[in-house]
């Protein structure tokens, strides 16, 4: 199953942040992403203290995502930026 990823204003805001180099790896995770959420290069997990928050990376320093499913075959993103963006939930 593919999933379906739609975005917030906050993460299309904060993905233009990013340079033009982490766009792009943003880009070939959210491909990884569609196809499995839980796919061992994402890190992905579920965020401490909240039943339908998860995160994943892109790399060392970028965290997608904090994200939730909606409807059992849609993501929302919701934020990305570097690591700090979960110690802001």
């Amino acid at each position: 199953m593919k999933f379906e990823l739609r975005f917030t204003k906050r993460f299309e805001r904060n993905i233009k942040r990013l340079s033009s180099l982490e766009q792009k790896l943003v880009a070939n995770k959210l491909k990884v992403l569609m196809v499995n959420p839980f796919y061992p290069s994402l890190r992905a997990k579920k965020i401490q203290g909240f039943d339908d928050l998860f995160e994943c990376s892109v790399n060392m320093d970028i965290r997608i995502l904090l994200w939730r499913y909606e409807d059992g075959k849609i993501i929302l993103l919701l934020d990305i930026g570097h690591h700090q963006i979960v110690d802001k939930m």
